[in-house]
């Protein structure tokens, strides 16, 4: 990412332009003729390759020569139009340091205009994930000459539009300052994953709160998790847990709502359990969750 904020402060509008076409080129081109960027930023042929070979130096566009030349946007390209949409929409001030690396998102220390201390979450379903992601996250579903750009992007979305619909509920989540493309920012993490809290004062006390915004999350937002456990949840500083992680959400209505909101369920049962001696009833818990 050093990197990649070190070609972002480089870039010129022009650049961007040229990026910017690529990316719409590749909804219908893997890899996006030269001949349709110069038709969709204006610019001549002349300029146009000129410009490709500029990024293409740079490290922000694939090239592609086979019955045609063309080209197509990479990670860092990526990186740049989504990191220089929130820089210009106010929502990103600076980018700092980073605060974890998984399978499929890395997060980021990052401040706002008006300095408050924020999580860059940028997703990255790449090709190792791409397959099991498109075939089975509802998202992705009907979507033709997806790229894992694009699932990525689609990842973010559906992401963000949780946190927007659950954290003016009160429910734990992390509070949502923008998003663009495949990167969400929202508020601080600050804490430990529950899966490496060896020891908590008061288990049964974060059990409940857990299982209050579990049903909370049923009852008022109309959604489920249905990819919740001791992996996705953080206990902050003052012991409050936190859930994490929405890109995989199903509304109540979902045809496998009930086996989504159970597996969600036994998982935090089966880890409470194991862990610190805490026995309850998922079916009971279920019940309770869903009656109105």
């Amino acid at each position: 990412m050093e990197e990649v904020i070190q070609q972002l402060k480089s870039l010129k509008a022009d650049d961007f332009r040229l990026l910017t076409a690529i990316e719409k080129g590749m909804q219908k081109y893997q890899h996006v003729p030269i001949s349709d960027i110069s038709n969709h930023t204006k610019f001549d042929l002349e300029y146009t390759n000129f410009l490709l070979d500029h990024l293409h130096k740079k490290q922000l566009i694939n090239r592609w020569s086979g019955k045609y030349v063309g080209y197509h946007i990479n990670q860092h390209g990526y990186d740049c139009l989504a990191l220089n949409a929130l820089v210009q929409s106010n929502i990103l001030a600076s980018f700092g340091k980073s605060l974890g690396i998984g399978k499929e998102a890395d997060v980021y220390e990052g401040l706002t205009p008006s300095n408050d201390v924020v999580a860059i979450k940028i997703h990255r379903l790449g090709r190792t994930s791409f397959r099991q992601t498109k075939r089975f996250r509802s998202y992705t579903v009907n979507k033709h000459h997806l790229s894992w750009l694009y699932a990525s992007r689609l990842a973010a979305e559906k992401e963000y539009e949780a946190l927007q619909l659950l954290y003016p509920l009160k429910i734990a989540v992390p509070k949502p300052y923008g998003q663009n493309r495949h990167i969400i920012v929202m508020s601080n993490i600050v804490g430990d994953d529950l899966y490496t809290c060896r020891d908590l004062p008061k288990p049964e006390k974060i059990f409940d709160k857990i299982l209050e915004n579990i049903e909370k999350t049923y009852q008022k937002a109309q959604i489920i998790h249905s990819d919740l456990s001791e992996f996705n949840i953080i206990i902050t500083l003052d012991l409050e847990p936190l859930l994490i992680d929405w890109p995989q959400w199903v509304s109540v209505t979902h045809p496998n709502a009930l086996f989504y909101l159970n597996r969600d369920v036994v998982n935090i049962c089966t880890f409470f359990a194991k862990k610190f001696g805490i026995h309850a009833d998922p079916h009971f818990l279920i019940k309770k969750i869903t009656s109105s």
